[in-house]
């Protein structure tokens, strides 16, 4: 009976840790993209982040593919499918944004140099001259590298209008969009972002890796005894 007993208490921790295993796979590979409409809020999610004011732009056109840098995390902006090029833009020639040439383009930033599992920025509209014009909405997409995709419509945006992502696994690709619509005047509105932020992904805690090494031992463990007691039967 003892032995029995020991063995059910043996069983018990050995499933108990194949659980334990098991859940931190699956909460690692079932990612999740959260937002923020609210940078106090998305910085206290991700901590440091790295930004690109775009402040090095003009008001002329760049061809994409645009190789450009958030701090230390090197990245690429692309326009398209229309035409690939991109516009600086600004309401003050001191504070620089970013557009599309054809307002029906959508801007993507990915290529991350870096894993970033933080992406946002400051979204909103401007017109053809690259002034602000009021938008009725404009969308926001972002995708992680589980395949997950996320997309946000802003209404009413102005260049204050923020949005954040951050994914439990990585982000890939945000893009930003304004469609075909129409401003009150009747003109287009060109898709507009301002101090892209990007985070790099959050390492896990030590505690972490600690469990996961245990649980792992233990399976290892168990494993090892599962042929021990088999010939024991045997004999």
């Amino acid at each position: 009976m003892v032995r029995k007993t020991s063995r059910s208490v043996t069983s018990l921790v050995s499933t108990a840790a194949v659980s334990a295993v098991l859940s931190f796979a699956a909460s690692t590979a079932n990612a999740a993209l959260t937002t923020y409409t609210s940078q106090s809020a998305y910085l206290g999610a991700v901590g440091a982040t790295a930004v690109d004011t775009f402040n090095d732009l003009d008001i002329e056109p760049y061809d994409t593919p645009f190789p450009r840098t958030a701090g230390d995390i090197t990245y690429v902006a692309t326009t398209g499918p229309g035409n690939p090029r991109a516009y600086g833009a600004s309401d003050d020639d001191v504070d620089w944004y970013l557009s599309s040439s054809r307002r029906t383009d959508a801007i993507t930033f990915d290529s991350f140099g870096t894993p970033v599992a933080g992406a946002g920025g400051f979204f909103w509209g401007s017109d053809i001259a690259g002034y602000t014009v009021f938008a009725p909405y404009i969308t926001v997409t972002a995708t992680d590298s589980t395949g997950a995709t996320l997309t946000y419509t802003i209404t009413d945006p102005v260049p204050s209008s923020f949005l954040g992502f951050v994914s439990d696994a990585t982000i890939v690709s945000l893009s930003v969009a304004t469609g075909d619509q129409l401003g009150a005047d009747g003109y287009g509105i060109w898709p507009t972002v301002n101090d892209l932020h990007l985070s790099v992904a959050a390492v896990p805690e030590p505690g972490t890796y600690a469990m996961l090494l245990a649980g792992l031992g233990l399976l290892g463990w168990t494993a090892r005894r599962r042929p021990g007691r088999a010939t024991s039967r045997l004999a």
